[in-house]
């Protein structure tokens, strides 16, 4: 699994961004993606973000990729502790 984090200031340019990361994950919180994934999703995320976007962002800009392991513990609080989904992760 991974986790998309971003935070960009041009609401255009960051509904875009939301928008593109949708396609391939779960919005767990409102600039933060949790994505299944395997070496070829995360290759083609990573692609089109150097491609798409990146020239499009300002110092103001950031995004973050978290590649998980297998002895990734996940604590959740809130809303998001009533979120049971399984979790799997391929290598």
């Amino acid at each position: 699994m991974i986790l998309i984090s971003y935070d960009i200031k041009d609401d255009k340019l960051r509904t875009k961004f939301a928008k593109f990361i949708k396609k391939f994950g779960n919005r767990v919180q409102y600039s933060v993606f949790e994505i299944k994934h395997s070496e070829t999703m995360l290759n083609k995320i990573k692609v089109a973000i150097s491609n798409e976007f990146e020239t499009k962002f300002t110092k103001d800009d950031s995004v973050f990729i978290f590649e998980t392991s297998k002895t990734c513990k996940i604590t959740r609080f809130g809303y998001a502790k009533d979120d049971n989904s399984d979790v799997v992760i391929v290598e």
